[in-house]
């Protein structure tokens, strides 16, 4: 039988790792380590909300820590954060958007417990894309769609998918 170690927040919240790891519940989860497809895709999201994120008024930030509940410390590949909303080194105030990008070693059953968090913190647009096929998919109510247009309706936006790829070079 498995032993799990618990883990307070405080020493989660002092550790140095790389890549960083998440916090669920007392438990140190690791990521995925990303792979040169992921890290394209996470780039070209990056580039797509810098190029529009001042009219947007957004700003996106790559695997930022966010408080998603007291005991769970989530890290999307991409987090779109309000410019209106306060500067936080941890975010606690709820991101308009997060992206995932799918790595090889994903388990389903981990990402769908990852975006439930965030849809329980209020983040209202939440897209998971799969590199290896082109594909982006929404998340809402417990149920990952395929989508042809990635909507942001808190920034009044809808792009598609070839838009965000266009940028990877």
């Amino acid at each position: 039988m498995a032993t799990t170690t618990y883990v307070p927040i405080e020493t989660y919240l002092r550790m140095e790792m790389e890549p960083d790891c998440e916090y669920v519940d007392g438990q140190i989860e690791e990521r995925p380590m990303p792979e040169y497809s992921h890290a394209l895709w996470q780039e070209a999201i990056l580039a797509f909300f810098r190029a529009h994120g001042k009219e947007w008024g957004a700003r996106a930030l790559p695997e930022l820590r966010v408080r998603v509940a007291p005991t769970r410390y989530r890290i999307p590949d991409v987090a779109v954060l309000s410019r209106s909303a306060p500067v936080e080194q941890i975010v606690v105030t709820s991101p308009v958007a997060v992206f995932e990008v799918l790595s090889p070693e994903d388990r389903l059953s981990a990402m769908l417990e990852k975006l439930a968090d965030y849809e329980r913190m209020g983040i209202s647009s939440i897209w998971v894309i799969d590199a290896k096929n082109v594909t982006a998919y929404g998340y809402e109510s417990g149920r990952l769609e395929r989508a042809d247009r990635l909507s942001l309706p808190s920034l009044g936006t809808t792009s598609t998918l070839e838009e965000i790829a266009a940028l990877i070079d």
